[in-house]
């Protein structure tokens, strides 16, 4: 087998709503047609490395479902899709969903759910690897490649901490999105978009956080304001740390200078020669150490966000527990078999480690790692009772002393913080720091939270929603109106009407359109930029407070959307484009890839439907939120039924467009009002108008706004470039639009003839990207439309052979019984044009279905200058 593409999903995708989705195109080769039980001994090998997938029911409904189709005969796509789901198993991920497909031929997609998109892709990638090699008899080693997988979902597989405050934030409707694989986490879109990385807030100054990490710092800001923070000093060297110990006294505390997760923090250092064993190891971390006065009590962790106090831990520093029989190596391995510890913060504990640290400690006790303990001894492992280092925590928030929750809270202050982890030693935290000499000794940014979400012992705490609150407090929206429009054609238009109409209510808008990304009038960047990555710059740009999209085809089906979920989505049309494309080749298979868009619909949100087209009727029930009907036609049974059910529509009657809403109707527009319907001449930009209509009535705006912008809204470069853009050349007319499908013709060629011309001219061309009688059929009706025909070929052949395309056009056209003096194939778009405005006559219309606009704006400008020059030198001199 043999990998040829890796593609992964991150947000709502044609496969999933919900979960990531990886996606492995395979190509068999001489297995295509060969079941796995008939590959040797590959299947025995498979069940003896993955017995987990015994449990598998497939498609049969029960357990051993998937080994009874082994033993019949399946092919290795059906399986590949199987043991990835079951490696995800093993590593500790409850998946359940994938599916083999057959692309073509011995072309396959193995699809499958996954956690995270790294993990499920490293997964993919070992299981195609390992059944290549139990085919070739190769030896697989299963224990050291999950061990590597298992490091592989560690570095990515978002944490405790990180996990809830995604979790409670979704909650709240708040869009969640990863930055870089995980590292960063951005909640919201737009222009109220935040960011966070575990605990440590975006809004938190660099200054504050980096005096948190600076413990020398940290005391001296604590002690300004009257803090009680244990004495002690910075020290370079060990003779400054044994006279700094000798004035202080001991017991003292050795920490590096610049630290976290208590790594090389020894405490109640108690003579010189310890003293000096911790100072060498705390100076491996830091060229600079603290030497501070060792205070008695426990070790707490209060949590506080925002300036408040929201949990308290007691900490308790890692240690095993004697039973007379196992050293204490053996013990450590024993507690680190506790399905509760896990490695670095993956689970509510961490796994114990033993290291150079620990033998310190060790020694201290007259214990080595191979000593046997008493039974019920406790052996500390550890001096500090962080959880990275192997601690445990009990919740202690109701019992704080109010006078120390003032402390803590000043402190937080004192720093700057927003979220800080204040690290408190004292014999009773529920008596004042003052009464029982406890202290302060460290203030941390990005302070872990799983100690008080999953506590060892003692009530959990949500200390999530603390956070969420003050990122954005009640009434503080943290997305923007996201409008995305679908549909084989007329979206472009409809796009840049409702992106016209929400700039006129003062908002900065970014839109997302076959011809470039723009915020407001600005384009950030040209082409076609209708697939998520485009949305994404839209999405998280923090000018933009409103964002409409373009969602054509091909970015759904490759990459799948952007955003979670949409304030408003609008289902222009659908009819067959692009199909043979992308693995899309029947118009159920289209319907089923354009309708996510209608899926990932907020539940009050709406979806703006076109209820005269068979195939968008047919995705109603997948339509989340209120539905919104629109129709050219007053008497669509559809729409009467909707209407009569209290249902929202925009249909026209006679010139006029109306709008009803739960039972009551508005006489909306005059037909004449909106320039781009050319007077209701253009149908297809009605269609248009009464989608942005709808979509806008859905998003609140008022009325008068609507009309107002559409009102302005005409066909021109300014308003809608490329799209049915008329210029009137003397007497003649010559007309820019993208149409690039047969109905994209064919409404086009209706507005033309709206126009009433004397002649017809035609400059056409299809993307090379679609089927051969889709292409054949544009020609055919510019054969029986147009009483000239020009020929041109895009640029962009999309992996056709020159003239390819031209000629079954040209075939096309001639099968609809125009004559072969009629029509000519000049492949250059900008010099077709040249030579059809030598051939215009007065009265005629001049069409050029383009694949670049500016060489023909360029080709039409100069026209109109060479004409104004001749006139200007036939002109009489005046007397």
């Amino acid at each position: 087998m043999e990998i040829e593409e890796i593609r992964v999903f991150d947000a709502p995708n044609i496969y999933s709503l919900r979960e990531p989705v990886v996606r492995l195109q395979v190509k068999l080769g001489e297995f295509a047609d060969t079941p796995t039980k008939d590959i040797g001994t590959l299947n025995e090998q498979i069940i003896g490395l993955f017995p987990g997938i015994k449990e598998h029911k497939c498609c049969t409904g029960y357990v051993g479902g998937f080994v009874d189709r082994l033993k019949e005969g399946t092919y290795l796509a059906h399986v590949s899709e199987h043991l990835c789901l079951e490696v995800q198993k093993i590593l500790g991920y409850d998946i359940k969903h994938g599916k083999a497909r057959q692309v073509k031929d011995d072309i396959y997609h193995v699809i499958f759910t996954c956690p995270h998109t790294v993990i499920g892709k490293a997964c993919g990638l070992f299981i195609i690897d390992t059944l290549n090699n139990l085919i070739n008899g190769r030896t697989v080693n299963i224990d050291s490649e999950l061990e590597r997988l298992k490091k592989i979902c560690i570095r990515y597989d978002i944490g405790i901490s990180t996990g809830a405050i995604i979790a409670e934030a979704k909650k709240r409707g708040i869009p969640v999105s990863m930055v870089n694989d995980g590292d960063l986490i951005r909640l919201g879109y737009g222009k109220y978009q935040k960011k966070i990385s575990a605990t440590l807030y975006e809004g938190t100054s660099s200054i504050s956080v980096d005096s948190a990490g600076n413990k020398h710092l940290t005391k001296a800001l604590l002690e300004e304001v009257s803090i009680p923070v244990p004495k002690g000093k910075l020290v370079l060297d060990i003779d400054e740390a044994i006279s700094e110990a000798n004035a202080i006294g001991y017991p003292v505390v050795v920490k590096p200078h610049n630290g976290s997760k208590g790594k090389f923090v020894f405490t109640n250092i108690k003579n010189e020669n310890e003293l000096k064993e911790a100072f060498l190891q705390a100076l491996t971390l830091d060229g600079e150490c603290i030497v501070e006065k060792y205070i008695e009590g426990k070790d707490y962790r209060v949590l506080v966000v925002n300036g408040k106090v929201v949990a308290a831990a007691e900490r308790v520093p890692a240690h095993v527990i004697g039973d007379g029989e196992h050293t204490i190596q053996e013990l450590i391995e024993i507690e680190n078999q506790n399905e509760l510890r896990g490695e670095d913060h993956e689970k509510p504990l961490t796994k114990i480690k033993v290291d150079e640290s620990m033998k310190v400690v060790l020694d201290k006790q007259g214990m080595a790692l191979s000593h046997i303990p008493d039974r019920n001894q406790k052996i500390w492992l550890r001096d500090n009772g962080n959880l990275s280092t192997g601690g445990k925590a009990y919740d202690c928030t109701d019992l704080v002393h109010p006078e120390n929750i003032e402390i803590f809270e000043e402190a937080s202050k004192a720093i700057g913080l927003d979220i800080a982890g204040i690290d408190v030693v004292t014999p009773d935290i529920s008596k004042p720091l003052g009464v029982n000499n406890g202290a302060i000794v460290e203030v941390n940014a990005a302070p872990g939270i799983r100690m008080h979400i999953n506590p060892t012992g003692g009530q959990k705490r949500d200390v999530v929603s603390p956070i969420l609150d003050m990122m954005f407090p009640e009434g503080t929206p943290s997305s923007i109106p996201i409008v995305s429009i679908t549909g084989t054609n007329g979206k472009t238009t409809t796009t840049r009407m409702i992106s016209s109409i929400l700039r006129r209510q003062g908002l900065t808008v970014g839109t997302t359109t076959t011809h470039g990304i723009y915020i407001n009038d600005t384009c950030i960047e040209d082409g076609d930029t209708t697939g998520p990555k485009s949305a994404n710059r839209i999405l998280h740009n923090r000018m933009v407070e409103a964002a409409v999209l373009e969602t054509a085809r091909g970015g759904i089906v490759r990459n799948g959307l952007a955003y979670d979920k949409a304030d408003v989505a609008v289902f222009t049309n659908l009819t067959e484009d692009h199909l043979g494309v992308d693995g899309i080749n029947t118009m159920e298979e289209l319907l089923h890839a354009k309708s996510l868009v209608i899926e990932a619909v907020k539940g009050d949100g709406a979806c703006v439907l076109n209820a005269d087209n068979t195939w968008v009727m047919k995705a109603r029930g997948k339509a989340k939120g209120n539905q919104i009907l629109f129709s050219i036609d007053d008497e669509n049974p559809i729409l009467l039924d909707h209407i009569a059910n209290g249902g929202s529509a925009v249909y026209k009657r006679n010139n006029r467009i109306y709008i009803t809403c739960m039972g009551v109707t508005r006489n909306f527009i005059s037909l004449t009002d909106i320039p781009a319907t050319l007077g209701g001449r253009l149908k297809h930009n009605i269609y248009n108008s009464m989608a942005a209509i709808g979509a806008s009535f859905a998003l609140g705006i008022s009325f008068d706004s609507i009309w107002e912008a559409l009102s302005e809204f005409t066909c021109d470069a300014n308003s809608n470039p490329g799209r049915f853009n008329i210029y009137d050349l003397k007497d003649f007319k010559v007309v820019l639009d993208y149409g690039h499908n047969i109905e994209g013709y064919r409404v086009t060629i209706e507005g033309l003839n709206a126009l009433n011309p004397s002649r017809l001219i035609g400059v056409i061309g299809v993307p090379g990207d679609r089927l051969d009688t889709d292409i054949f059929n544009v020609g055919k009706i510019s054969g029986s439309s147009f009483d000239y025909i020009y020929v041109k070929e895009d640029q962009d052949l999309r992996e056709r052979q020159p003239l390819e395309v031209a000629n079954i056009l040209y075939r096309g056209a001639l099968s609809s019984g125009i004559s072969t003096e009629h029509i000519k194939v000049i492949p250059d778009e900008a010099e077709s044009l040249r030579i059809a405005l030598q051939q215009a006559a007065k009265g005629d219309v001049i069409v050029v279905f383009f694949e670049k606009m500016q060489p023909l704006v360029d080709v039409i400008k100069d026209y109109q200058e060479r004409v104004f020059a001749e006139e200007q030198l036939v002109q009489p001199i005046p007397v």
